[in-house]
């Protein structure tokens, strides 16, 4: 059975840090690609960051870059983003989401920047 469960999420004032973990099983983590989505209250989900599944490679939104941080742990079929310098535009669920042969999605953690 596959699963992707985030976890991480919070309230942080502006300015505060948060590190989203997520926790894969079920499927080959190492051959997937993975990517964090987020989306806001009325507003579409979209990609905030990407990483290749060797984890060389990474891609961020514009708005994110220089502030999150994507990595992942292959040994421990883990992907985190570390998320600093957060605004109150970051307010969004985030959603973390396998790219491969298939796809898998989360359940989302929320992340609230409010002071």
């Amino acid at each position: 059975q596959v699963q992707l469960v985030e976890s991480g999420g919070g309230l942080v004032q502006p300015g505060g840090s948060l590190r989203l973990s997520c926790a894969a099983s079920g499927f080959i983590f190492s051959s997937y690609s993975m990517k964090w989505y987020r989306q806001a209250p009325g507003k579409e989900r979209e990609l905030v960051a990407g990483i290749r599944s060797g984890g060389g490679d990474t891609n961020y939104k514009d708005s994110v870059k220089g502030r999150f941080t994507i990595s992942r742990d292959n040994a421990n079929n883990t992907v985190y983003l570390q998320m600093n310098s957060l605004k109150p535009e970051d307010t969004a669920v985030y959603y973390c989401n396998a790219r491969g042969p298939y796809s898998y999605w989360g359940q989302g953690t929320q992340v609230t920047v409010s002071s």
